[in-house]
């Protein structure tokens, strides 16, 4: 079966956006010890998990940056847009975008659904909703957290719907030149 990967960037506290989403925390400037692991982690899926919120801004996103193949992110946006991508929604009818479904039904059925198909393994990238609700369906069975190192007063985290105890195995961490710390986790059984 295959497994539904997050990579995520927090900061040192936990959070993965400021109150309104801002990322001015972020370490913007990565390293290429940085770029390479995830270079390497993008290698283990073929399907991109997006919520409706996050969705237009991603594939847009890199669908330009596709349009300049001297832009040094183009080798990752050609996978990002190449990559089919599931694009979880209650209120759209269509997609919008190229290589794009919608998944419409409940959460837990689809990305069972999503895992039983044959194939690499899935990813998330976020945005914050939508990675807390994969948490409290308990649905992602590895934790890519790149920590950055800054700390913000407030903000948006992906485990504050949590019911219970969330126990989780540490399998890797490593630090990166730029300063970003990698925390993989899976969760405990």
């Amino acid at each position: 079966m295959r497994k539904l990967k997050l990579q995520m960037q927090t900061t040192a506290n936990g959070f993965v956006g400021g109150p309104n989403g801002e990322l001015n925390w972020m370490t913007w400037n990565w390293s290429d010890d940085l770029k390479a692991y995830a270079a390497d982690l993008t290698t283990s899926f073929d399907t991109i998990l997006l919520g409706r919120k996050m969705a237009d801004g991603f594939v847009n996103h890199w669908t330009n940056v596709t349009k300049n193949p001297a832009d040094p992110e183009y080798a990752s946006a050609k996978i990002f847009v190449d990559t089919p991508k599931v694009v979880f929604t209650k209120t759209l009818e269509s997609s919008a975008w190229a290589n794009t479904v919608l998944a419409k039904g409940l959460l837990a059925d689809e990305v069972s659904t999503l895992k039983k198909k044959a194939g690499r393994d899935i990813i998330v990238y976020g945005g914050a909703g939508f990675v807390s609700s994969l948490v409290e369906e308990n649905l992602i069975d590895e934790y890519n957290l790149f920590v950055n190192p800054a700390a913000i007063p407030e903000g948006l985290t992906v485990f504050g719907k949590v019911k219970n105890m969330l126990s989780l195995e540490l399998v890797e961490s490593r630090s990166f030149e730029c300063g970003i710390v990698l925390m993989k986790f899976i969760p405990k059984t």
